[in-house]
């Protein structure tokens, strides 16, 4: 268990990137999509490498772990900018900045913490659950597999959630396709990165769990070691 701390600390660590970066539209020749479609994807990343080696029951509570500390960042968020700024700092623009930057409004914050909850909750379900399919085999099969179902849930959550009334179907349909594309695709092809962070993490920790009996229940973050079989 002792490279569990770090690799929770990373994944909460690029939720948190992802919060900031998601601020900015990218467009990249007929594609619009946000910064945050090219770094979420390693939120998934890291989830697999978790549930892999570390089995469902341990990996919910650092997907847990990554929504209070959302939590906690749209909370001080929120307190900060409601709070008076200094004279100079607001006639310089500061506020109209921050607003731009930081100020999200409570819907896409609400549409963001729940698809982050559910769909890394059906990632690690899926793959833990293919794990004991597999007996272990195709690990590309679990990460892209469950990468395909989780992220799915993600963007089916999210967009109708955060944008409907405010945009056009066409265009939450056409972003939703082009990010659900780039979030797969950067799964894909950091799949030999997979590979070599689970095989590294398994050597180096001797722990390969298999929950043959896993009860899927998100709520439940108390370690349950007759669960992780």
């Amino acid at each position: 268990m002792r490279l569990f701390p770090v690799f929770t600390g990373l994944f909460v660590a690029v939720l948190m990137i992802s919060q900031v970066t998601a601020v900015k539209p990218v467009v990249w020749g007929s594609l619009a999509f946000t910064g945050a479609d090219l770094i979420f994807p390693l939120s998934y990343l890291l989830g697999d490498m978790l549930t892999e080696v570390y089995g469902f029951t341990r990996s919910r509570i650092v997907i847990w772990t990554g929504l209070a500390a959302n939590l906690l960042m749209g909370a001080a968020v929120y307190a900060v900018g409601i709070m008076p700024g200094a004279p100079d700092w607001l006639e310089s623009g500061g506020q109209q900045a921050w607003d731009m930057l930081l100020g999200l409004t409570p819907r896409i914050a609400v549409a963001s913490l729940l698809a982050y909850l559910v769909g890394e909750m059906v990632n690690a379900y899926v793959l833990a659950r293919l794990k004991v399919r597999t007996r272990g085999r195709f690990l590309w099969l679990r990460t892209i597999g469950s990468t395909l179902v989780g992220q799915g849930v993600d963007t089916l959550i999210f967009f109708p959630i955060a944008y409907a009334g405010e945009w056009p179907w066409t265009l939450i349909l056409h972003i939703m396709l082009v990010a659900y594309g780039i979030k797969v695709g950067v799964e894909v092809l950091l799949t030999p990165v997979t590979y070599a962070l689970v095989h590294y993490v398994k050597r180096v920790t001797g722990m390969d769990v298999y929950e043959e009996r896993l009860t899927f229940n998100p709520f439940r973050i108390v370690l349950d070691d007759e669960q992780a079989g």
